[in-house]
């Protein structure tokens, strides 16, 4: 049997949960994302926990055993329990009992075998028990070593129970699967697709944004592309440059940005809900691009971030790399800082003071910035003149 033996697993707060849970002759086991992730030598963030004890049960097992609880989802099962700062979420074995594509009624459940069957893929059920031993009761071992992404069951039955697993099929696929789409699951998602439009924008926005931060969501951002998810998502959105942006992005060793990465497919974004850092982002981004001037005077005008964007777009328009220098000169010009005041105009006030600044700092910017503030005063005289 596969065994886990991770620090993890040995947490104080984490055997005091499910000591209690086993001592009152319950099954108790770590799943999801901390083991599939700790199997594949990932960090994990959080450990989440299901056992075949009711939620009531596990709030009195809890109390009598002074650890406290907080009952953040009972109505589905979830109690979360709180040792030393830590959250432990505590779900409770669950079964389907109907779905509307968007959220399930859900009946408590006695073994793991019916806990894993109503999850989306076989690497994401997979169970570890407080001693480290793995139970993958539909196949997720194999198809994690395999790096394959696949629903379980049908798939279409996976997706109609929530359309969103359609998204997360594709953002596990770009995190997990090597940059192979499973045949059947794309399938399954091409022929469910119209149920997209039944999602929030919340959670098409959330999924988008995880998909495209993965380290390259290229492969299966064409995937959605190839049937007509992409366009459904973000009208007019075209991959044809995600690629090479991604290449380029590695290769400046810059950050995944998502943002950076939705500037590159283009399309319409009114789908989606987007907070007004976000929108900041995308528009900062968007006159970068529009403009042709330098990569200094891009980054101090619109930002660093967006300077990169407009640099990475071009080079992968062109099918060109990075211009040499690139880097110091974003990084030159987000450092500049413009050497007039209002105060250094005291002749001026109201639009014509606010006009003239703007009209020196774009002299500022032609001359690449050397022009200081002694030049510059000596500008506005001759210009009033």
């Amino acid at each position: 049997m596969t065994r886990i033996e991770e620090d993890w697993l040995s947490a104080p707060g984490l055997r005091a949960v499910t000591g209690v849970l086993e001592a009152a002759g319950h099954q108790v086991f770590a799943v999801g994302g901390c083991v599939r992730d700790t199997l594949l030598g990932l960090p994990i963030s959080d450990v989440d926990l299901s056992t075949d004890a009711e939620p009531d049960t596990v709030e009195r097992l809890m109390a009598e055993a002074g650890l406290r609880t907080v009952p953040t989802g009972k109505a589905h099962g979830t109690i979360t329990v709180v040792i030393d700062d830590v959250s432990y979420e505590v779900t409770t074995f669950r079964r389907d009992v109907a779905t509307d594509g968007r959220r399930a009624t859900v009946a408590f459940a006695r073994t793991i075998a019916e806990d894993a069957a109503r999850r989306d893929f076989t690497i994401n059920a997979l169970y570890v028990d407080p001693r480290g031993d793995v139970h993958d009761p539909l196949g997720g071992l194999p198809d994690l070593r395999a790096q394959r992404v696949r629903f379980i069951g049908a798939p279409v039955d996976r997706i109609r129970e929530d359309y969103l697993r359609i998204l997360r099929f594709f953002r596990f696929s770009a995190r997990f699967s090597g940059g192979e789409i499973d045949p059947e699951g794309l399938a399954a998602c091409a022929e469910e697709q119209e149920g997209l439009d039944t999602l929030a924008a919340e959670r098409i926005t959330q999924e988008m944004s995880l998909l495209l931060a993965t380290a390259d969501p290229a492969p299966a951002v064409a995937a959605m592309a190839s049937t007509g998810i992409l366009g459904r998502i973000l009208p007019g959105a075209d991959p044809r440059h995600l690629a090479p942006v991604v290449h380029l992005e590695a290769e400046a060793a810059l950050a995944p940005s998502w943002h950076r990465r939705m500037a590159a497919l283009g399309g319409e974004r009114d789908g989606l809900r987007l907070s007004r850092a976000d929108e900041k982002i995308f528009a900062q981004a968007e006159a970068a691009l529009s403009t042709t001037r330098s990569p200094a005077a891009r980054a101090y005008l619109h930002g660093a971030d967006a300077a990169w964007t407009a640099a990475l777009m071009e080079a992968a328009i062109l099918a060109a790399p990075v211009p040499p220098g690139t880097a110091g000169e974003i990084a030159r010009g987000a450092d500049q800082t413009f050497p007039l005041r209002a105060t250094d105009l005291p002749h001026l006030e109201g639009p014509e003071l606010g006009k003239a600044l703007k009209e020196l700092e774009t002299r500022w910017i032609e001359s690449d910035f050397l022009l200081d503030k002694a030049a510059l005063l000596a500008v506005g005289i001759q210009s009033k003149a």
